[in-house]
């Protein structure tokens, strides 16, 4: 470990002035690929997104909206992944934009994608516990409230990070691959059997088609919606094993597996159901959109099998963001950015290497939103989860367009002997301005993303508390800056040694 005014204390975890080491070696390729894959829920992107684009968005091009999403994404990824190349920090978006645009852009950064993560969790708790009441409900009759199986996701996530990211990358492999399968097979079955009432189609994976329909802005935005998270392979960086060649590889797998996943179950499910029927289905039942082909062409065994893994798919994507907010947390406590912290969050567990009480810590702030969305009265589903899932987005996919102009000063400061027209200057260039496009189709879907939900204050208050967290980190850099110099030398710098800057 070291940062850039001079080599720490590597893996020192009794001394409180150390800089505290994650486990390294803890996970591979494969590790980081299905933690990334994790965050973005497979299932529920496909069940809980996909319909709606369908019946609001733009009809039967969604899976044309994928397509666009995933062109997008990869062109982003591309600067994202040089910068990974030179610079190796759980910190990810904060340390990557502190090093190109400054620390105290950097700072900002690191907070809004700190809050995104943050809220992320509490997001998919809501969704989880409403997939699980239901299905229990369905299945056997039994009727268990909501917040019972919140406390159960709360503790599984926190039990996830304490033993380190080994043990949750093991719960998610198996999570993700069973979501995986049953989405594949029903995708194969349609295929098989030649398509559906309709045959096949081109028109729903036809560019042009994502701009048609109702609102081609929203489902836009719901493609996008349905990657995020892909970017947190950067921030196991620390723990994986030959992190230069790991993280970009895995960025590129996540981002492109995930995008033609998402293309070929969405067009057989438009194509199972009928191309003509497909808008229909989706307004009246969105859920019909997936468990109609698969009870048709899988059996219906494989539905009720889909229901169950709906459940465990939204707590794999809950787990990982938990684990993501965890490491931004943590990352934030070993530079001191309030003196408390290095002491707190910014320690490891002497045994496991794990950011264990930024894990508790972040846990005690699920627990108290859970809370506050309860005695507020706020639906888990169409209130928590919407409402959240929104407003950490519109958080996340800010600082991603600011990481793609990082990338564009950090190399022609730091590396110009690395620069290349495309790779350092057009893709970054490209991904940020789609981005900041992907932010004003946000802005202006939200009312219609939120449905019952678009009257709430939280949605409203949504830009503004961004604005705000933004404006908080660059004034308070500012103030270390005049009053604590040394600490405001640190702010997105600490990386491992073998990346230190030169």
């Amino acid at each position: 470990m070291a940062v850039d005014e001079g080599v720490a204390p590597a893996a020192d975890t009794t001394d409180q002035g150390a800089v505290h080491r994650l486990k390294p070696n803890a996970v591979g390729l494969l590790g980081v690929v299905f933690m990334a894959v994790a965050t973005a829920a497979p299932i529920t992107a496909m069940t809980g997104n996909v319909p709606f684009m369908v019946s609001a968005g733009n009809g039967i091009g969604a899976p044309a909206s994928y397509l666009v999403a995933m062109v997008v994404l990869a062109i982003f990824s591309v600067g994202f992944t040089a910068m990974a190349k030179h610079i190796t920090s759980t910190g990810a978006f904060y340390g990557f934009i502190s090093y190109g645009l400054g620390r105290s852009v950097g700072l900002a950064s690191g907070l809004l994608a700190t809050f995104a993560y943050m809220v992320f969790e509490p997001a998919l708790i809501g969704i989880f516990s409403t997939f699980a009441t239901d299905t229990l409900g369905d299945q056997t009759g039994l009727d268990i409230p909501w917040w019972a199986f919140a406390v159960l996701m709360l503790a599984v996530n926190a039990m996830g990070t304490w033993f380190g990211v080994s043990v949750a990358e093991k719960l998610l492999v198996v999570l993700l691959a069973t979501e995986v399968t049953i989405l594949a097979a029903m995708a194969v079955s349609v295929a098989l059997h030649g398509g559906g009432p309709d045959g096949f189609g081109l028109d729903p994976v036809n560019p042009v088609n994502a701009f048609q329909g109702t609102s081609a802005g929203l489902g836009l935005f719901f493609a996008f919606w349905s990657w995020v998270g892909f970017e947190s392979t950067a921030m196991y960086g620390e723990e994986s094993r030959n992190p230069k060649r790991i993280i970009p590889k895995a960025t590129m797998i996540s981002v492109l597996g995930v995008g033609v996943f998402y293309v070929l179950v969405s067009w057989m499910a438009i194509s199972g159901t009928g191309e003509a029927e497909a808008v229909k289905v989706a307004t009246a039942d969105p859920l019909a959109l997936f468990f109609g082909p698969t009870e048709e062409y899988v059996g219906h065994w494989a539905v009720v099998v889909m229901q169950w893994l709906m459940i465990t798919g939204s707590l794999a994507c809950g787990m990982a963001f938990h684990n993501c907010a965890a490491r931004y947390l943590y990352a934030l406590g070993r530079e001191g950015v309030l003196p408390s912290l290095r002491r707190t969050v910014g320690r490891t567990h002497a045994r496991h290497g794990s950011p264990h009480i930024a894990g508790l810590a972040q846990t005690a702030v699920t627990a108290v939103l859970l809370g506050a969305f309860w005695a507020a009265g706020k639906d888990p589903y169409t209130g928590t989860y919407v409402l959240l899932a929104i407003l950490g987005t519109m958080a996340i996919l800010v600082v991603q367009a600011v990481c793609s102009f990082a990338v564009l000063v950090y190399f022609r400061s730091h590396h110009p002997e690395s620069r290349h027209w495309f790779r350092t200057f057009t893709a970054p260039l490209i991904g940020g301005v789609a981005m900041l496009a992907v932010v004003a189709l946000l802005v202006s879907n939200m009312g219609v993303a939120a449905g019952p939900e678009s009257g709430s204050l939280v949605l409203r208050a949504t830009p503004w508390i961004v604005v705000l967290i933004a404006a908080g980190g660059v004034g308070y850099a500012q103030y270390l800056k005049r009053r604590d110099p040394a600490r405001y030398r640190l702010l997105g710098r600490t990386v491992l040694e073998e990346t230190k800057e030169r």
